[in-house]
């Protein structure tokens, strides 16, 4: 038995030649919901980081 893997063929009913290839944003929110919480945490930190980053300059900077 060998383990060659299974062909995939090129055009499947999911993906139709008259459609286009699915946009950057819309894999980005697709990823986004399937990731879930994780998302909205590193959003959040992110900001929070951004925003002490930002205060810390005004303040050294006044």
């Amino acid at each position: 038995m060998t383990n060659t893997p299974p062909s995939i063929p090129e055009n499947t009913a999911d993906t139709p030649k008259s459609e286009p290839p699915p946009s950057y944003t819309k894999l980005a929110m697709r990823n986004m919901v399937r990731k879930g919480g994780l998302s909205l945490k590193h959003f959040f930190l992110t900001t929070l980081g951004l925003l002490a980053f930002l205060i810390g300059i005004s303040y050294l900077t006044r």
